[in-house]
This record gives structure tokens, sequence and C-alpha cells, in this order.
């Protein structure tokens, strides 16, 4: 990012079934190919904590942006989703409360219960100590997240989604640039970006194995607990890190200690065909409009 772009508004997107979220600071749009060829929008307000000037405060910003990613992410992805099917097989109400409870017990009992246990038995059939069972928990942790991003990547449907991620990255990269916002000049930029989830995620998993692997030895369940309860606030370190990194990206040395960061997004922001960008340019100029309401 350039010097000249540290004063443009930090937006930001989320890929959707067959579509784009973009999120500004007052309001967020969204924009689906719909299965007849066509572009749906549609946009909303940001009430309720997007509204108490929170986003601004270090630190807890990082905290909301989970709750951003987790609620308002899985508003729009459920929208985007019952587009694509027919009115008898839409997801909701009940059982979409049922999908996400389901979703995180398998998340917890996959990168959280697995690797402690993992760890804690070859811990103890070599006697290691503490420190070395913590460190090869998150290490377990963070090889299960790379497996599981790239399995799922081989998944067609899966592998659009990551598209739409690029197109999504594509777009506001243009947006940085001061380009215009037409397919042919928003198809020329890249598909990585500093802010993007995904690097925020490598950076939560990596300052967690850190932190665990100096919490000495628990029990198996104040184990669980503990990774638990700590994740929101290594997630609140992880933003300000990412946030910073992200406006000093020409030094040589940031964009060393910055690759991995962005090499991980191969994995999730696939290179998109042009009606795949149109869908994200459609989204953003939506979110821009209403902005300037």
């Amino acid at each position: 990012m350039t010097k000249s772009n540290l004063k443009l508004p930090n937006y930001g997107g989320q890929a959707l079934i067959e579509g784009v979220l973009m999120r500004g600071k007052k309001n967020v749009a969204a924009a689906m190919r719909l299965p007849d060829g066509s572009i749906k929008t549609v946009s909303e307000p940001l009430k309720g904590i997007y509204t108490k000037g929170l986003f601004k405060i270090p630190f807890v910003r990082g905290l909301l942006l989970l709750w951003d990613s987790m609620v308002l992410g899985l508003n729009f992805l459920t929208l985007s989703a019952n587009q694509q099917t027919k009115s008898d097989e839409k997801i909701e109400g009940s059982a979409l409360i049922l999908t996400v409870i389901l979703s995180l017990v398998i998340s917890v009992a996959i990168f959280f219960v697995a690797p402690a246990a993992i760890s804690r038995w070859l811990g103890g059939l070599f006697d290691w100590r503490p420190i070395w069972i913590n460190l090869l928990e998150g290490l377990i942790r963070l090889i299960l997240i790379l497996g599981y991003l790239l399995a799922i990547s081989f998944m067609p449907d899966i592998k659009r989604v990551f598209q739409y991620h690029g197109a999504e990255h594509k777009t506001i990269n243009a947006f940085e640039a001061g380009a215009e916002l037409t397919r042919e000049n928003v198809m020329r930029y890249s598909t990585q970006h500093p802010r993007c989830g995904t690097s925020f995620l490598l950076t939560v998993v990596i300052l967690s194995i850190l932190v665990f692997s100096l919490m000495g030895k628990l029990t198996f369940l104040w184990t669980i607990i503990s990774r638990i309860v700590l994740i929101p606030v290594i997630a609140m370190v992880a933003y300000e890190y990412i946030r910073l990194m992200s406006r000093f990206l020409d030094s040589p040395i940031v964009k060393t200690l910055f690759w991995p960061n962005l090499e991980l997004q191969r994995l999730t922001a696939f290179e998109p065909s042009p009606d795949m960008v149109e869908v994200a340019i459609s989204a953003f100029k939506r979110m821009q409009e209403e902005e300037a309401k």
C-alpha cells in the first residue's frame, strides 16, 4: 500500500456463494450472480456496534472483526446460498442455527481438542517438558488448518468461492491504487491483499503458538478452556499487527516479515473470471453509493 492510500477508507469484504460482500464505514453491500445470469445487489446500514465508534478503538476492533465475520458475514453467506436454491430448499430458522452450532462443535473438536490430545499423548510417550508439548500442539494446529484449506480448495464449489475472494481483493486493490473500476482494469490487479482474513488467521495461529507454549502444564480440560478463552485476546493483537504491517509494506523488512501472510492467500484467493470481477465491482459500487448518501 502506498503512502497516498493511507488516507483512504479501509474497506473490507468477503466472498459469498456466487457473490461478494463489501463493507464500508456506514453500510454493507453484496452482489450475487443469480442462476439466470443477472446480478442482484442488496445493501443495509451498519447498526448496533458499528455506530458506537468501537471500531476506532485499538485492540477492541480486532475482537469486533471476529464478530463481524461470524455474524454479518454468515448472514450474507446464507443469503447468497439461498439465492442459488429453490424456495423449499432454503437454509433458515432452526436449520441454520443447528448448522452453525454443529460447525462450531466440529471446529473446536478438530482444531482445539485434537491437537491438544495428540500432543499430550506424544509428550507422555517421550516424557517431554510442557513447553515442547505446547509447541507441538500449536504446530499440529497449524498443519491441520493448512491441510484443511488445501483440501477444500479442490472442491468445485469452494474453488468458486475462493475465486470470488480473489475478485474481492482485486477490486479493493484497484480502488486503493486509484484505478477506474472496470472489469479490464480490475483484472490486472493482484488477488493478494494485506488486510485479508487469511493473513489474519495465520497471524492468530502463530501468536497462539507463542502464547500457549509459555503456559506450562495444565489439565486437559483447562488446556482446551484456555485456548478458547484466549483466542479472542490473541485476535485483538493479531488485528493490530496486520493493520500496522499493511501500512508499511514498502519497507523491505516489513515485506519480508509479511511474506508468509500474503503467500498463504494462494490457498484461499484464486484468479477470478471477468464475470466474477463484475460481481465484485457491483458490490463495491453499491456500497460506495450507500456511503455517499
